[in-house]
């Protein structure tokens, strides 16, 4: 149990001492700072402890938002301050200094007034970062006379803090599917959840579970399968929304949910692009490849998102400015969320198009959109990058590097050309290289040793593009053309290997892949930095899984069931290498408390 600790006695009719226990707190009372810092050194050093000055008059929920989010290591309102043990020790340092500086009088049975305000000022000048959240309507006052008091109980009874809290639990930016159906009842769902004592993770379960049995139906290839699927991957988008804003709404975020929430909505989507190509398949229609296809493209444009928002985070451009300027007029702010085919519209496409039409329409619809949506948001990206005038910090060119994902191969080549890696810059060299390998992989009959020269060039291209630091206005496209490169190479190949079953355990080798790499962004996004280099080498890097699909489909050109065989081969010990290193990270006690906001795209 944590432990709240109130500079005195609580005033006459305040509901304080209740307040805090309802939040899961054990009261004491102290009187100044030496019997404060008595009582939080008594407190075991691996709890959460709140000090709270007892004339405090607020919401619940403004002291729920202060107190209780596991995500920051201290927070603070006016009058309420907590710690978690990271920041324990700063705070016993605080007190100790309050102590010293406090007159004799107020050793024993004075209340000490503003003691939390001071102590989270003297956490933010010892360099712990204290949170103080956004209240908006809501009220945290510390009043120092009976009308001032009077008067902040008048302004609590005016808002309903319950309502303020079920409005929170909802994004403020969502899409247009997302905020006009379905959140107006998804946030009651999760207040449902939230009396019944479910938590986001197994609401995010039963979200994955759901979006599962649509597959399952999807791939039964008749129309009543279709039309369930449709609904239950509808139902699946409903109970992605509910666990955010369960988590938001009972402020209950975890180092597993960040796992979860931040993975979970990619395993739902590819999972049903496969339902869809195995229900094709039983009607006679192989879709494989567009199946693949939707989900390079996908991947793809998320990574350009990604490597965009780590490398020019902070900085002014001329298209910031007019994307200000075009938020003031209503209209076009849903117009240009809805264009992007953010995940809201894009499941509701897929579900209502999967009932009504055929896998292959479903695949060519949802291509269509994202390409579409592809091409406008990476032209805002580039307009901004090239309009920017801030420098690159190191910590972006290192989560850029860390997302190109560069293997021995191209590390030892970035080794021995460091310094003397010439006026060509790296998105130039990684450009050619892609397209040297596309190009090779499409044009050149499948087989052909050829291609194994044209690996081993992409191979000393993909080191020379990251042999020096990714500062340039546009370097965040390196990894992004990097992804193209190795996705597009293994699906042309699966195409021209004439198996039929090369298609779908290329399918399986790009998803495992892609989840190391999107396990990657949310690694750097928890501030943990990327996964562990041997990791990274253990799978090769993109450049030698590309060389090593590129020599198998040489070396085992005429007899395609071996090369489908290791395709499938490699998916499995990509896959279980990247889960198992993914698992005993998401759930250590190193991995960042936080519960991801879900991606717009």
């Amino acid at each position: 149990m944590s432990t709240a600790i109130l500079t005195g006695p609580p005033v006459p009719g305040s509901s304080l001492d209740a307040d805090l226990r309802s939040l899961g707190f054990d009261v004491e009372v102290a009187f100044g700072p030496h019997e404060t810092g008595a009582l939080l050194a008594a407190v075991p050093a691996g709890q959460r402890v709140a000090v709270v000055d007892p004339r405090f008059v607020g919401h619940v929920h403004a002291l729920r938002l202060a107190l209780t989010d596991p995500r920051f290591p201290a927070a603070a309102v006016p009058g309420a301050l907590t710690a978690q043990p990271a920041a324990r020790p700063a705070l016993a340092r605080a007190v100790d200094a309050a102590a010293e500086a406090a007159p004799a009088a107020q050793a024993t049975h004075t209340v000490v007034g503003d003691l939390p305000d001071t102590l989270a000022a003297a956490l933010d000048a010892d360099g712990v970062a204290v949170h103080r959240p956004q209240l908006g309507t809501l009220v945290a006052a510390v009043p120092e006379d009976p009308e001032a008091r009077h008067q902040a109980r008048a302004a609590v009874e005016a808002v309903d803090d319950e309502a303020v809290r079920l409005k929170s639990a909802v994004k403020a930016h969502d899409g247009f599917f997302t905020t006009f159906f379905i959140s107006p009842y998804s946030r009651y769902i999760a207040r449902w959840c939230a009396r019944r004592g479910l938590t986001p993770n197994q609401v995010t379960t039963a979200s994955l579970l759901t979006a599962l049995i649509a597959a399952g139906c999807a791939a039964t290839g008749d129309r009543a399968g279709y039309v369930a699927a449709g609904v239950l991957l509808l139902v699946s988008f409903v109970l992605d929304c509910t666990d955010g804003q369960l988590a938001r709404y009972a402020l209950k975020y975890s180092t597993m949910g960040a796992w979860l929430d931040a993975t979970f909505d990619r395993a739902k989507e590819y999972a049903f692009y496969a339902g869809l190509a195995l229900g094709a398949a039983r009607g006679g229609d192989d879709v494989w490849a567009l199946a693949l296809g939707a989900m390079v493209l996908m991947t793809c444009r998320h990574v350009v998102d990604f490597s965009f928002n780590e490398a020019n985070a902070g900085g002014t451009a001329t298209a910031t400015a007019l994307s200000n300027r075009l938020d003031s007029v209503g209209w076009t702010v849903w117009a240009r969320r809805m264009i992007i085919l953010p995940i809201g519209e894009r499941w509701a496409m897929i579900a209502v198009l999967t009932a009504a039409t055929s896998p292959r329409i479903v695949f060519w619809a949802l291509i269509a959109g994202c390409a579409f949506g592809a091409c406008y948001t990476t032209a805002g990206r580039v307009l901004r990058s090239v309009t920017r005038r801030a420098a690159r910090t190191e910590r972006a060119c290192r989560a850029l590097a860390d997302l190109a994902d560069s293997g021995p191969l191209a590390e030892l080549q970035a080794r021995l050309l460091r310094g003397r890696a010439g006026a060509v810059g790296p998105l130039s060299v990684a450009v050619l290289g892609a397209a040297v390998m596309v190009g090779g992989a499409l044009y050149l009959p499948f087989g052909d040793k050829r291609l194994i020269a044209v690996a081993v060039i992409y191979v000393m291209t993909a080191g020379l593009a990251v042999a020096r630091p990714l500062k340039g206005p546009l370097d965040w496209l390196v990894p992004p053309v990097f992804r193209a490169a190795e996705y597009v190479t293994v699906l042309a190949l699966a195409a021209k290997a004439g198996s039929a079953q090369a298609l779908p355990a290329a399918f399986g080798l790009v998803a495992a892949v892609a989840y190391h790499h999107y396990d990657t962004v949310y690694r750097i996004r928890g501030g943990t930095g990327a996964p562990p280099a041997w990791l990274v080498r253990t799978i090769g890097g993109h450049e030698g899984r590309t060389l090593v699909v590129t020599v198998l489909a040489a070396l085992l050109a005429n007899r395609g069931n071996d090369f489908t065989s290791a395709l499938t081969a490699l998916a499995v010990a990509v896959g279980l290498v990247v889960l198992v290193e993914s698992i005993r990270f998401w759930v250590s006690s190193g991995a960042p408390a936080v519960h991801d906001e879900g991606e717009t795209a």
